[in-house]
């Protein structure tokens, strides 16, 4: 189990920010679960002749040559994650339902969305695209495991806590840091869901928003 995770400076100064309330709180990542993520990446990857070699949760030792299967070193793999956002953030395409649920679901719940995005410029993009989707929710950028800020962000409430993101790592950070949060594993892509084993401390493992909507609605 993953120690605790503290809250970054940056991203607590983010959270303060916000305004107080005491109702339900939905914790929700963007990138593969309200946007979609994998189908871009794999789109830029094609056009370098570099594709995934297995449909598994991890990059690093998983992006290679489409002809020989060549691995891509980490660094390079960090440097074609910079680029990818930097080309697609701004048009990133949405999962289907994604807005239409979490507008149903914020008659009863606040709604935050946490993202791990590089580079702080990025966020009025990505800001710009949600609310132009109908998906207007503050948004909080992260770095690195999730489990500190969701832990800053549930601070005080009573309530439940729902959070909702596609990361083995990210919900087992969550897990060690505010394990009383509700877990939904969503995953957008079908072929990385089919490979997902649902672990011990995830509530439900999904990759459609319908059921993502009832099964949240049935908390309250």
């Amino acid at each position: 189990m993953p120690e605790p995770t503290p809250v970054l400076p940056e991203v607590l100064a983010q959270i303060r920010s916000l305004p107080s309330s005491d109702r339900p709180l939905i914790i929700c990542d963007v990138d593969e679960v309200i946007l979609h993520m994998i189908l871009h990446l794999e789109d830029y990857l094609h056009a370098r002749d570099l594709m995934f070699l297995k449909y598994e949760y991890r990059l690093t030792g998983n992006i290679g040559g489409r002809k020989d299967g060549t691995l891509v070193p980490a660094d390079e793999v960090r440097k074609h994650l910079l680029m990818f956002f930097e080309e697609i953030c701004h048009r990133q395409e949405m999962v289907p339902g994604a807005n239409s649920a979490l507008e149903h679901l914020a008659r009863d719940w606040d709604i935050v969305l946490l993202t791990n995005l590089p580079g702080v410029h990025n966020k009025p993009i990505r800001e710009q695209l949600l609310s132009g989707l109908g998906i207007p929710f503050p948004v909080v950028i992260n770095s690195g495991p999730k489990g500190g800020a969701v832990a800053a962000l549930a601070s005080g409430r009573t309530t439940p806590v729902v959070f909702i993101d596609d990361s083995p790592g990210n919900h087992a950070s969550v897990q060690a840091s505010y394990p009383a949060a509700v877990q939904v594993q969503f995953i957008a892509d079908p072929r990385f869901l089919k490979t997902t084993e649902q672990t011990g401390h995830i509530d439900l493992l999904t990759g459609d928003w319908d059921e993502t909507a009832r099964f949240i609605g049935a908390i309250l």
